[in-house]
């Protein structure tokens, strides 16, 4: 029966994971409390600790990428047991705020609470809490900068790196770069209302809820995608 049992629960979990949804429903229903529009990328590498699912919170608009990692308990205490013949348990509570990025193959230990509006930089291990509104990186992780000023870095150099991935297909693929190339980078040439044929999403769907702000009050910085190849030095 345990076979059996262990079987059903392995492709449970495999069913889970073919899809973001259903591994969201399959987490749910463990326990665990998980809010809307929470993404995961790269699924078949998350890792989710279960053991203790009734620890695990996380909030709306949680992106999660390849290899990220959430840890409820730690098994140290193998190394205790064996000195001083004991079990001494260890485990936290994990709650992810709201708006928060989750960068690839960061790990988030047991007992962390991460505050709402937080980008959690690539490989970082978070062992402890990380204020609303911070940008945090490294391990152990630690807060690099501000929301706010990373938003204002973010401004001054995304025009320069689209500007230099428009050269490289140029020059490494051998013509000219189509509107549709630009999927992230639209607005810097993209009017209100036009789409973008060919691209791999919409421009409704990237921009989710800020779509009627952009119709609203967009103004591109270029006035044409010509003109901004010609500024990117692309003819």
């Amino acid at each position: 029966m345990k076979f059996i049992r262990r079987l059903q629960n392995a492709l449970e979990y495999r069913w889970a994971k073919s899809s973001e949804q259903r591994y969201t429903n399959w987490l749910r229903g463990k326990g665990c409390r998980i809010g809307n529009n929470v993404r995961w990328h790269g699924l078949r590498d998350v890792s989710v600790d279960v053991t203790r699912p009734s620890l695990i919170e996380i909030g709306n608009n949680v992106t999660f990428t390849h290899g990220c990692t959430i840890l409820t308990h730690g098994a140290d205490w193998h190394v205790l047991r064996n000195i001083y013949n004991e079990v001494i348990a260890s485990s936290g509570k994990v709650r992810i705020g709201n708006n928060v990025f989750i960068g690839t193959y960061s790990i988030i230990l047991k007992g962390v609470c991460i505050g709402d509006h937080c980008i959690i930089g690539a490989g970082a291990v978070v062992t402890k809490d990380i204020p609303a509104g911070s940008v945090v990186a490294g391990n152990p992780a630690r807060i690099i900068c501000s929301i706010d000023e990373y938003y204002r870095k973010r401004k001054s150099l995304y025009i320069d790196e689209a500007k230099s991935y428009a050269r490289s297909i140029k020059e490494n693929l051998g013509r000219q770069p189509v509107p549709a190339d630009f999927w992230e980078e639209f607005p810097l040439f993209l009017k209100a209302g036009e789409t973008l044929n060919g691209a791999p999403h919409t421009v409704k769907y990237q921009l989710d809820r800020s779509y009627d702000k952009f119709l609203n009050t967009h103004k591109p910085i270029y006035e044409s995608f010509e003109e901004f190849l010609k500024d990117a030095d692309v003819k």
